[in-house]
């Protein structure tokens, strides 16, 4: 029905108030499975040293009555060590965006965006611990790097592509790994690493992949082929808990770590040590405005790379 004439209505009226609402919605991801489950130890030293050691294999063990008792050969510990990587991102208003009235940010700019820059740093710290990086002492030039789970392990990777190869060198975290022709993951490349891992000695309790990883492993068979119903309309299609004769372990979809990685963990094996928690600081005024930087520095310590498990060189589409 059309408008009666010299109806005046909101395309005409001058001076409506703008309508904003007052909350900013950012679905942007900030869960960092890792770095939150890991233990947190202190750092002294930008350089981060712990010490491993392993039971011998186990022996015949069998002696003559009264026979005279010798000494028992021990194995030395394995020194170890990580660098200590800074992590730091900054934020700068003037004077005067921080005290207007801004929608969906309370009080102040800076704090906003503090906040949202704490986080990103989260999200920076958990892709570096999943990364297949070595660890650079550096320099008045270069910055430090810790060495990412990529350069630990070489006992139980499984499979290696052509042309792929484990970190090089005598050194663990010292050399990168190299990555290998890509190959689909799938449960039985999945149940090979859990057999190594416990060969090994580790107790695996999780598993962290990407989505695309994911989805393969919601493929895997289970002992009788099928999966238990939830609720009456509802339809279950997760990974709550694998068991195999390895060991059981839960399945947790990361979004920092390498799609090609599938990592096989035993937590308490993994730890951050930190040399500075992260901090909001004041930098030096220059102007008529505010400088804070938000500054964290701390590494990966791998207290056992033979108790963990890597699925190298999946497929990534």
């Amino acid at each position: 029905m059309a408008q009666p004439t010299n109806t005046f209505d909101t395309y005409d009226t001058v001076g409506i108030r703008e309508d904003l609402s007052n909350v900013i919605y950012d679905v942007s991801p900030d869960e960092t499975p890792l770095l939150s489950s890991m233990a947190k130890v202190k750092a002294t030293n930008t350089f981060h040293e712990w010490q491993t050691n392993a039971l011998r294999a186990a022996a015949n063990n069998h002696h003559v009555e009264g026979s005279d008792t010798g000494a028992t050969a021990v194995s030395p510990t394995e020194r170890l060590g990580n660098y200590t990587q800074i992590f730091k991102n900054s934020v700068i208003t003037s004077g005067t965006n921080d005290v207007v009235d801004a929608a969906g940010r309370g009080n102040s700019e800076m704090s906003y965006n503090i906040i949202r820059v704490a986080t990103e740093q989260k999200l920076d710290m958990e892709k570096a611990l999943f990364e297949n990086v070595a660890r650079v002492a550096g320099n008045a030039t270069t910055a430090r790097k810790l060495a990412g789970l990529g350069a630990w392990l070489s006992t139980n990777v499984t499979n290696i592509g052509a042309n792929g190869a484990n970190p090089a060198g005598s050194v663990p975290g010292a050399t990168a790994r190299t990555n290998g022709t890509q190959s689909v993951f799938n449960q039985t490349k999945f149940d090979t690493c859990m057999q190594s891992v416990w060969e090994s000695g580790g107790k695996p309790d999780t598993v962290y992949l990407s989505a695309f990883q994911m989805a393969k492993a919601l493929g895997f068979d289970g002992n009788n082929n099928q999966r238990q119903n939830g609720a009456v309309g509802q339809v279950n299609n997760n990974i709550a808990v694998y068991l195999t004769p390895w060991g059981s372990v839960s399945f947790q979809p990361v979004r920092e770590n390498r799609s090609r990685d599938v990592w096989i963990i035993e937590k308490d094996k993994l730890a951050l040590a930190t040399l500075r928690p992260m901090k909001n600081e004041a930098l030096a005024k220059t102007g008529d405005n505010e400088h804070r930087q938000v500054v964290c520095e701390a590494t990966l310590v791998v207290r056992s790379q033979a108790a963990l498990g890597l699925v190298a060189d999946c497929t990534t589409s």
